[in-house]
């Protein structure tokens, strides 16, 4: 039975992608802060990924539990709100350590066995923020961007490891994503609090007409089960305008693009 890894399976995207999964007969192993009973067919593990200690320990009894680890997904991830001029660099950090940096502590944790048999599969999930950045979203369309990034990067180097690397970018989706969003980090005295308003109303209005989180899960499958996963899938119903745009239009008219979308 081949066993997977998905990070932030308590919730949202990991938590649909772990039940796809599961039902297709893979052997789940879920990552949560805090200890949970196994559930349709997933396994969860404590692991905060912003702690080193609870990485290794997770990992360990991951592998002893599996004996190998097919697979990995990487998902666990927050989003702060708020202007650059406003945003603190302790939440600025914040945000980094559980988005990219969380991501890396589990990459270096579970790379070396796949590296060690030459063969896996790593699916790292960002965002389509990554490339079109969301106002007042700066920092966490900064750490997809560092996905990315590192997805692609990544990917060269495993490749005469028989490890296989892919990016999956989800434009809007919807999910509880919303409910754990930091949306107080900007003051409410803040210069941008007519634009922060908007934004957030647009925002708001938006994630609950989104595609379901079992989209990307669908998607998460297709690229584990495929003989050559391609380097990077986008899920969503308008998501693919999104590369469409970077491709083709300068970035003045993307840009001007996404203000009028957002109304600013």
């Amino acid at each position: 039975m081949r066993s997977v890894l998905i990070t932030g399976a308590s919730s949202g995207i990991g938590e649909a992608t772990a039940q796809r999964l599961a039902d297709q007969g893979w052997r789940v192993f879920g990552t949560s802060r805090r200890a949970r009973e196994p559930e349709n067919g997933v396994h969860f593990v404590v692991m905060d990924v912003c702690d080193d200690e609870s990485v290794e320990k997770g990992m360990a009894e991951v592998q002893a539990e599996a004996g190998q680890l097919d697979a990995l997904v990487c998902k666990a991830g927050m989003g702060i709100y708020g202007a650059v001029e406003d945003v603190t660099l302790e939440d600025a950090r914040a945000q980094f350590e559980i988005n990219f940096f969380g991501v890396l502590r589990v990459l270096r944790s579970a790379l070396p066995a796949m590296r060690e048999r030459q063969r896996g599969r790593v699916i790292l999930v960002g965002s389509l923020a990554g490339r079109a950045p969301i106002p007042f979203q700066a920092h966490y369309s900064a750490s997809k961007a560092a996905i990315d990034a590192l997805s692609g990067a990544l990917r060269n180097e495993l490749v005469s490891f028989g490890v296989d690397v892919s990016l999956v970018e989800p434009g809007d989706v919807n999910t509880p994503f919303n409910d754990a969003m930091a949306w107080d980090t900007s003051p409410r005295e803040s210069a941008y609090r007519e634009q922060l308003n908007r934004t957030e109303a647009a925002i708001r209005e938006s994630l609950p007409k989104a595609p379901p989180a079992s989209d990307v899960a669908e998607c998460v499958a297709r690229a584990l089960a495929a003989r050559s996963p391609r380097v990077r899938y986008t899920v969503g119903d308008s998501a693919w305008l999104v590369p469409f745009a970077r491709r083709v239009l300068p970035d003045g008219i993307s840009l001007g693009l996404i203000r009028r979308h957002f109304g600013l």
